[in-house]
């Protein structure tokens, strides 16, 4: 996959789709209910976006890229950081999540593990194998107080 292709918003949206598609055209005659997966649903993807934001906009300040291929200039451990190591991929995975109740496609929920391990693989050990190169010390006591998800 060429590098302009494979960015985890790329990835988000294939997944979107293939929970979407199963949803309006392979139901299954499942259901999660009607209102708690819609409520609960709204909040994980608000909450992912939510998160996803405050993550990219640390970033930001920190003066350093969010691109996941690219070289840091900065390894960042404060804010939202603090709690996660990679708080945009939680946010995406709630995105997922959320999506998933919302659209009431239960049988996608099989997607969940299968996007994480995607993310992890393709984007998460790269870059902590690029940031263990560059920050030796400062990141290994950061892996060490901070979780790789929550």
């Amino acid at each position: 996959m060429p590098r302009t292709l494979d960015l985890p918003p790329v990835w988000l949206l294939a997944f979107l789709a293939l929970a979407w598609t199963q949803a309006r055209h392979f139901p299954m005659g499942l259901s999660f209910g009607p209102v708690w997966a819609d409520l609960l649903g709204g909040l994980l993807v608000g909450g992912g976006v939510l998160i996803a934001a405050v993550a990219l906009t640390e970033m930001r300040r920190q003066r350093t890229t969010f691109m996941p291929h690219a070289e840091a200039d900065r390894l960042v451990t404060s804010g939202i950081f603090r709690f996660s190591r990679n708080p945009i991929y939680l946010g995406d995975v709630m995105i997922l999540t959320g999506l998933i109740l919302y659209w009431d496609a239960v049988p996608s929920l099989v997607l969940l593990p299968v996007f994480v391990w995607v993310l992890e693989k393709r984007f998460i050990v790269p870059e902590e194998v690029r940031l263990r190169r560059k920050f030796v010390a400062e990141f290994r006591k950061y892996e060490q107080q901070t979780r790789r998800w929550l």
